[in-house]
């Protein structure tokens, strides 16, 4: 296997090996055969030796460039690897030279080109109020383009909490009318990529998945990939032994909190968030929130700006282990699975002081 993007790794101090090594991480994250993992860097490889680059074009709404900076601090592969050697990146305003005309002539040039076969990313919410007015692009709105750019797409990346579920530009009251690109797309396949922002490894092990197979990865049934967000937080969490002796910090720097214990009390969301922070983290996986000290926000579930408020915990079993009988403990796991949306909704409906149980949760999805 050699080419220009084994050439260009090598640069950078990243060998053959560690290449390779990297793809069959990949393919074991996302749950591939082993088989996968030598796929994916063959698939790679071919691309960046002028055969198939695929077209990807970007498209930026109501959104705040975090998703943009979190692709730029992908490790393996860079950004300026993957844009040079695995993919066309034929329309991105934030890193493309082009501005102005000269920007939306290359837009529509390498729609035309790849009619159907261009990977459409979405960063950002889409808003739809006053005929989606609020959120305009060289006299375009963010809904026409989308719904012009979507046509022509083979598939759709959804990508950050904005784009995926609304985001911020969402949470009440919402005066732009923003909505995710699923409320608007509904003839192409879109994956959702949350997080505020996602993890730059999980984004780019899409784009490697699409790379290699033609196809976007399983899905869950919020449309987010499995192998990423099949498991939550708090189950792959290094504080979770602490949940389950009982011992949590009581506030950020006290004697529990110096020593690691688990920040449930503090409004973790980690029991009701899905993603993949604990186990791929951040910044060549050097470190995530928790680890430096801060609970899990909830960024990559459904209205996580109305959840109640980030320091405020969740109403769950404080010691599950100490509960009496397994099929109590299976009950409490049960419990942590209720989505996040569903907490907020039941908790919006009481007062300021009072606080939501899990039996109140649980009596709700059972009507």
């Amino acid at each position: 296997m050699h080419g220009p993007l084994i050439d260009s790794l090598a640069r950078q101090g990243v060998n053959r090996r560690t290449f390779l090594k990297y793809c069959a991480s990949l393919a074991s994250m996302m749950a591939l055969p082993p088989a996968a993992g030598r796929a994916m860097a063959e698939a790679m490889a071919a691309a960046s030796t002028g055969g198939q680059r695929p077209s990807v074009i970007w498209l930026p709404f109501q959104e705040c460039t975090g998703c943009t900076e979190s692709i730029t601090r992908s490790h393996s592969p860079t950004i300026e690897g993957m844009i040079f050697d695995m993919v066309s990146l034929d329309y991105h305003e934030t890193l493309m030279a082009a501005a102005g005309h000269q920007a939306e002539e290359a837009l529509h040039n390498a729609m035309k080109a790849n009619a159907g076969k261009y990977l459409l990313i979405i960063d950002g919410s889409v808003a739809t109020g006053l005929d989606g007015a609020y959120s305009c692009i060289a006299g375009q709105t963010n809904l026409d383009a989308l719904k012009e750019a979507a046509q022509g797409a083979a598939a759709i990346i959804a990508l950050g909490s904005c784009a995926a579920f609304g985001g911020l530009p969402n949470a009440k009251p919402n005066p732009t009318g923003a909505v995710a690109v699923s409320d608007i797309i509904k003839d192409k396949p879109v994956v959702n990529i949350p997080g505020c922002p996602p993890i730059p490894v999980v984004i780019t092990g899409v784009l490697a998945h699409f790379l290699t197979f033609g196809s976007l990865p399983e899905l869950d049934k919020l449309g987010r990939p499995k192998a990423f967000y099949g498991e939550t937080i708090h189950d792959r969490c290094y504080r979770r032994p602490f949940y389950d002796q009982g011992k949590f910090a009581k506030t950020f720097d006290d004697e529990g909190a110096r020593k690691g214990w688990c920040l449930f009390e503090l409004g973790c969301k980690g029991p009701v968030t899905y993603n993949a922070c604990a186990t791929v983290k951040w910044n060549d996986g050097t470190s995530w929130p928790v680890q430096s000290g801060h609970g899990c926000l909830g960024c990559s579930e459904p209205d996580f700006w109305d959840g109640g408020g980030f320091y405020k915990a969740l109403s769950m079993p404080a010691n599950p282990l100490k509960m009496a009988g397994a099929a109590t403990v299976t009950g409490a796991a049960a419990g942590v699975a209720i989505s996040f949306a569903n907490r907020a909704k039941k908790a919006a409906a009481k007062s300021a002081h009072e606080t939501t149980t899990l039996a109140d949760l649980e009596k709700s999805e059972e009507r």
